[in-house]
């Protein structure tokens, strides 16, 4: 049976992973600095992460969330030390398209209205009402179109603020860091400015920390460098290091119902295990400070090269923009010099989104072969 050919394939065949390496078939080492649309937060077949795993496989991988499940509290415990989101309220599911759908689901459950804000660029899954609110036309079938969504760009305050006037919109989404879009970022203002007036006007303030959250911008959550409250956080991606994990917090003030949210497999066993070792890894071994070491050191390289014209983006969630769209640019550094790399909606960007445990070296070795793979393209303008 062949595959559904929805996506453009590199040819590398990755069979194993090391840290912030992976090894194809023929045994050849790449440098990770995408790791897998921001996933791998702690790095490759760390040993806290396979023994957790490991473990919890051999004991018991799944059962539904009909019985009690000890393993659930203990992640929301921990999720709310670490990220200081002190009294929310987590709900599981599987992946970030998931986590934005229940998201925008729990905006219209508490306020009772349809319509939702979302900002050009922004990418929020492929799910029925978050494709709707992903600004990407390609991924939204006539089915999608339905939901009640209006684009604004981001900073435009007054158009937030027209809008909300209006009386009818449930939730605001935003991406703190844009991560599909390019890397983009609203001003602290209108961050500012847009819980304001969500909180005057009924509306639920969605943060979509899907890419954003888990350390990588240097801070636990990306909305924590700004003075905002969301009534709803989605998370996925680096939570669970590789296994399929999302979730959902939410503000005390919006309460839970029987039949309200649910989910299979959100939750269960597996994926409370892989939450909670990559959660303890990310505490044990200071990787947010780690984020913001390196994040400082690979801009300080950045700055130095001038064929870069813009970064973008904090912490470990970076962007390198140029004068020229960069598609052959990632080839070269697959094929030629062994380093994953990102792309983005806007074709002139190279995305970083390395695991959070990268070190100096590592940055080194990938500016060394930025420098040589741009000095062949100069030669072919």
């Amino acid at each position: 049976m062949p595959l559904f050919d929805v996506y453009p394939l590199y040819n590398v065949t990755p069979v194993s992973g090391k840290g912030i390496h992976v090894y194809d078939d023929q045994g050849t080492e790449y440098l990770d600095l995408y790791g897998g649309h921001a996933v791998i937060s702690i790095g490759h077949a760390h040993p806290n992460y396979v023994k957790a795993v490991t473990t919890q496989v051999e004991t018991l991988g799944f059962y539904s969330n009909a019985i009690q499940n000890p393993l659930q509290k203990q992640l929301a415990d921990k999720l709310e030390q670490l990220s200081g989101c002190k009294d929310y309220q987590l709900f599981f599911c599987n992946s970030g398209a998931e986590a934005n759908e229940n998201a925008l689901k729990v905006a219209s459950f508490k306020t009772g209205k349809a319509r939702v804000l979302a900002f050009r660029n922004g990418f929020h899954g492929r799910t029925s009402a978050a494709v709707a609110a992903t600004d990407n036309p390609n991924a939204v079938a006539p089915l999608n179109a339905q939901q009640k969504v209006t684009f604004l760009e981001l900073n435009d305050v007054e158009g937030v603020k027209r809008e909300l006037e209006k009386g009818d919109v449930c939730a605001v989404i935003v991406e703190f860091i844009q991560g599909v879009g390019g890397l983009d970022q609203g001003t602290r203002e209108f961050f500012e400015q847009v819980d304001v007036l969500c909180k005057a006007n009924n509306t639920m303030f969605i943060a979509d920390e899907v890419q954003s959250g888990y350390g990588r911008s240097g801070k636990f959550f990306t909305f924590q460098h700004y003075n905002v409250t969301p009534d709803v956080i989605s998370i996925a991606k680096g939570m669970g290091n590789g296994f399929p994990i999302g979730g959902v917090l939410i503000h005390p003030d919006i309460e839970a119902k029987y039949g309200m949210l649910g989910t299979t497999f959100g939750g269960n066993h597996l994926a409370c295990a892989a939450g909670l070792a990559v959660l303890n890894t990310i505490e044990d071994e200071n990787l947010i400070d780690n984020v913001n070491e390196m994040g400082a050191y690979f801009i300080e390289k950045a700055k130095a090269m001038l064929q870069i014209k813009q970064i973008k983006g904090r912490g470990l969630m970076l962007g390198l923009e140029f004068d020229f769209e960069v598609g052959d640019l990632r080839k070269d550094l697959i094929y030629n010099y062994k380093i994953f790399t990102g792309g983005a909606a806007n074709k002139k960007v190279l995305r970083i989104l390395p695991p959070l445990n990268i070190e100096t070296q590592h940055v080194d070795q990938f500016f060394e072969a930025l420098k040589k793979a741009l000095v062949k393209i100069e030669a072919t303008v």
